[in-house]
């Protein structure tokens, strides 16, 4: 009986979310049905995680846990509190009869987790899901289209993939919008992209992290511009301050991969590149625009800053988390990543 934990990493969410599926049908399949559960780590105790994995169902044979942010999971305690439950379900001599009735789904859009985190889990029970070079994507987006019973011309699927997230995820969201908006017998051309992405965009950590990356607008513009999608963000339903806050740390963490392989002016291989996030021309650019705004240096300086914004948030609710954000911009934008106790347009 394999281990029943699992370590999915990389920025391929699309791929990984199929993965996820796939392992709790397999767990439902096998006893029948299974209560899920998704916690995130940056919300959740460890223990009670564990405590969860212990507890067995009153209405279900099985229990699945998806973790998320598992690149968070650094402290002494929680991971050997991890180690002692995974040593619990993992067949050995001493525990030939180990429990089968939960899994525990650790997830992260990092490349890594903690070193000793790592180390409790499986070599086979890893995977990495890397994003998908623009060829492949190309080749995705085509047999996505086909497979739904429509056509797209070639222009449409490059002006796509100019315009959306790197991953399958938001592929697959983005692109299903057209199923809604277009017979089947109409081929799907550049100019209707335009049409139904640009003007449905939906704003995200992601659009406001490159709207501030802007290197070829001013930088008054820029906050102008990352204010008002902060604002189109905050009147959304499901808006959270601590999990935009997480997006643009994801964002941030990966301009610091970025000044890291390119340290001293380094040429930088398409491997190396693929392996480090930055597998497609439109992230590449992005990216670069970014450096150009932000050094190493003030890039470390603003993660700091994301992460104690996101404890102020935490530990005042709601009430002024406004104002905190818009602060928060104003540090990363005008003084890049240094504080301030006033503001200075």
């Amino acid at each position: 009986m394999p281990t029943p934990v699992y370590l999915l990493t990389g920025p391929e969410i699309g791929e990984r979310n199929d993965f996820v599926e796939k392992l709790k049908a397999d767990l439902k399949k096998k006893f029948g049905s299974s209560e899920d559960y998704l916690f995130y780590a940056a919300d959740t105790r460890v223990q009670d995680v564990v405590a969860q994995l212990r507890t067995e169902s009153l209405f279900n044979p099985a229990t699945c846990i998806v973790l998320r942010g598992a690149e968070q999971i650094k402290l002494k305690d929680d991971i050997t509190l991890l180690g002692e439950w995974i040593s619990s379900v993992t067949p050995s001599a001493k525990n030939k009869s180990p429990s089968e009735t939960s899994l525990l789904i650790l997830v992260s859009d990092e490349i890594s987790v903690d070193a000793k985190l790592e180390k409790l889990i499986p070599k086979e029970n890893k995977k990495i899901f890397w994003e998908m070079f623009d060829d492949r994507k190309e080749e995705w987006v085509q047999h996505f289209f086909r497979k739904n019973g429509y056509s797209i011309l070639p222009d449409a699927i490059t002006t796509i993939l100019d315009m959306i997230e790197n991953n399958t995820e938001e592929l697959r969201n983005e692109c299903g919008r057209f199923f809604l908006c277009f017979p089947k017998e109409h081929a799907i051309t550049s100019e209707d992209v335009e049409q139904i992405l640009a003007h449905n965009r939906e704003e995200s950590a992601f659009t406001l992290f490159d709207a501030m990356a802007d290197s070829e607008t001013s930088v008054q513009k820029r906050l102008e511009n990352a204010l008002q999608i902060l604002q189109k963000i905050l009147l959304t339903k499901n808006s959270n301050a601590v999990m935009l806050i997480a997006g643009l740390a994801s964002c941030f963490r990966k301009l610091s991969a970025w000044h890291r392989i390119h340290a001293g002016g380094a040429y930088v291989d398409d491997v190396t590149m693929a392996k480090n996030g930055f597998s497609g021309k439109t992230i590449r650019t992005q990216y670069a625009r970014a450096a150009r705004v932000w050094t190493a240096g003030q890039t470390t300086a603003i993660i700091a800053l994301l992460s104690k914004t996101d404890m102020e948030i935490r530990s005042m609710g709601n009430t002024f988390y406004e104002t905190q954000l818009t602060l928060m911009l104003h540090e990363i934008i005008i003084k890049k990543g240094a504080s301030s106790a006033t503001y200075e347009v």
